[in-house]
């Protein structure tokens, strides 16, 4: 699994989308659904292909994780989201259960 080896989340973001992540995942009760397809895929079809942790040195609203998921059945995407007090609860219940690459 990849460290952070980008400078900001926009770039990471943007070449994890050259690298063909192009899905905006959003975090769902049971799994991640892709909006603009309208599929939901369950935590247990899922694969964390790759994280990148950002720390906001001069601002707490820039800490992030960018989180990089890839499905059973080929769809690649990405998730934003804060860490700490502010993290999205139904994605940390996702990454309690999904698979690692």
């Amino acid at each position: 699994m990849s460290v952070n080896q980008y400078e900001t989340m926009t770039e990471a973001i943007a070449r994890l989308r050259e690298r063909g992540f192009t899905a905006g995942f959003q975090p769902v009760a049971d799994g991640l659904r892709d909006p603009e397809s309208g599929k939901t895929f369950r935590a247990e079809d899922l694969r964390l292909v790759e994280f990148h942790r950002f720390e906001g040195a001069t601002d707490p609203d820039d800490m992030a994780v960018v989180y990089a998921f890839e499905t059973r059945n080929g769809a690649r995407g990405v998730v934003v989201d804060a860490y700490g007090p502010y993290a999205d609860p139904a994605l940390g219940e996702v990454l309690r259960r999904v698979h690692p690459v």
